[in-house]
């Protein structure tokens, strides 16, 4: 996994996880996956209404509308619920659809990746103060 530092580091570290949760890259949902991600994890505050907040913030980067943005999204996951690696959603999310579970909700799955890589950014601050 990529060291979580800057901005270009966070979309990489972001991709790379959606891509082993088996996110196909050339859809849409794709991209407004890893905004959704990358806007969470510097304001958490969106995840607790992605509606009202988060959808919106990513219709308006790509120029589109908040139900795409939803409707892509769910497309997106969906597909990497079904045909993805379930063991890594088994070590993010404590759940897989082996077990039987029904996949994670837009907001579950973007807030969960998000509190992810701030207990990276968390660690590798702290690594960072000791080594000083």
């Amino acid at each position: 996994m990529p060291e979580v530092t800057s901005d270009f580091s966070l979309e990489e570290y972001i991709s790379s996880t959606m891509i082993g949760l088996g996110v196909p890259a050339h859809l849409k949902g794709y991209r407004y996956l890893r905004s959704a991600i990358l806007i969470a994890t510097k304001d958490m505050q969106v995840v607790g209404s992605v509606t009202k907040l988060l959808y919106p913030e990513v219709a308006k980067l790509y120029q589109t509308t908040n139900s795409k943005v939803e409707r892509a999204i769910r497309n997106a996951i969906e597909i990497s619920w079904e045909r993805g690696n379930a063991n890594l959603f088994e070590e993010l999310y404590g759940y897989s659809n082996k077990d039987g579970h029904e996949r994670p909700t837009n907001s579950e799955y973007i807030a969960n990746i998000a509190d992810q890589i701030q207990l990276r950014l968390r660690e590798n601050a702290s690594e960072l103060i000791n080594e000083s």
